[in-house]
């Protein structure tokens, strides 16, 4: 099936075939015209997980891990940009 919107009563009556295509993209099932659940694949399922489990470093940590110690960063060059004062 081209499309990837199953009502309610199609996805019980063809589950295998939800299984099947929701292995090749995420699959959205329909309950009173609205979405209800996203069927998708384990491996899928997976790493979302873990993308879930990361942690992204505070703005403190950033700060603190910059580097110090008085060394000279490099600079880009470019042209200033006008205050418009």
């Amino acid at each position: 099936m081209a499309n990837a919107t199953w009502s309610v009563q199609d996805a019980k009556n063809r589950f295998s075939e939800v299984v099947e295509a929701a292995r090749r993209k995420p699959q959205t099932v329909t309950k009173h015209g609205k979405p209800a659940v996203v069927v998708i694949a384990a491996d899928e399922y997976e790493r979302l997980r873990k993308l879930q489990h990361l942690k992204a470093p505070s703005f403190a940590e950033l700060l603190l891990a910059m580097p110090s110690g008085g060394e000279d960063f490099e600079r880009l060059e470019g042209r200033m940009r006008d205050p418009g004062f």
